[in-house]
């Protein structure tokens, strides 16, 4: 995988603010996010071998998610430290209701380059999938991509968060993750660059794309309390059942199960569903 390691800190309000306007908040946690590693963390919980190519500060709170993150049975041999760096953070709002607002200042994770990528080109060689997000430098995206396709692996990118992508890029891709936000970023559902895509729609669940087709995935009945991480958790649950060797079709419907599992739970990482919790959801449905 290659993404993204921050720092999550998450205020709870009553509910997000307007523009201009300060809300009051209710609690404060702090613990580990971003989307490399809230995803890698996701497929190694799911039972995936997995290694994460990012980029943290020589800092604390770095040394505190490379600790995390081997804790999970991550393998972190291809993250970069960053020397007088630090690590990158995001700030989260979560409401009421679970809905959340979320800055990034991407920081460390802005360090990872081509280079660093092609380094480790001995363990993306070995994946049977490769996972890639936006919150690090697009060249650096494209160079695991390449080298995904190069040694035959699945290639799948979640564009997130949502922008405009180059066409040398998006005809690498196998597969697209993205919410409608983003979707709507890459021209709207109608017109996405790659030929499957899946397009994650929250509670509803997720539209899968292939060939001209289109299949909803209905999402879970659950109670919401924080949707951060819930993304993740569906990519990383969809990397992790491709690399078992399911089909496409039973991939997206495990991963809309995960993502329903993390919503139930507050934070990112902590939120992320073990397999007998995602086989757990999908046998009660």
């Amino acid at each position: 995988m290659v993404g993204s390691i921050n720092v999550d800190t998450t205020i709870r309000v009553v509910r997000l603010p307007r523009a201009g306007e300060t809300a009051l908040g209710m609690s404060l946690a702090t613990g580990l996010g971003g989307k490399g590693a809230n995803q890698a963390v996701a497929s190694a919980r799911l039972g995936a071998p997995t290694v994460l190519i990012a980029g943290v500060g020589d800092d604390d709170a770095g040394r505190t998610a490379l600790s995390l993150l081997d804790g999970e049975g991550v393998d972190i041999s291809c993250v970069l430290r960053v020397a007088d760096g630090a690590t990158g953070v995001a700030h989260i709002a979560v409401d009421d209701e679970g809905a959340n607002q979320i800055t990034v200042a991407p920081l460390a994770n802005h360090a990872l380059t081509v280079e660093h990528v092609e380094a480790s080109g001995k363990e993306v060689a070995a994946a049977d999938v490769v996972l890639c997000s936006l919150e690090c430098p697009l060249d650096a995206v494209a160079a695991a991509i390449r080298l995904g396709r190069r040694t035959s692996a699945y290639t799948v990118l979640n564009a997130a968060p949502g922008r405009p992508l180059p066409t040398a890029l998006t005809e690498l891709v196998d597969l697209l993750v993205v919410n409608e936000t983003e979707a709507a970023t890459l021209g709207g559902v109608d017109a996405l660059p790659c030929a499957s895509a899946i397009v994650t729609m929250g509670e509803q669940g997720a539209l899968l794309l292939r060939r001209g087709d289109q299949r909803m995935v209905p999402g879970y009945d659950v109670t919401a309390v924080d949707t951060t991480g819930a993304g993740d958790a569906f990519c990383g649950a969809l990397a992790a059942a491709l690399w078992r060797g399911d089909t496409l079709d039973a991939a997206v419907d495990e991963a809309v199960a995960a993502g329903a599992c993390a919503v139930m739970t507050a934070g990112a990482s902590r939120s992320l569903p073990t397999l007998a919790d995602v086989r757990r959801l999908r046998a009660g449905a």
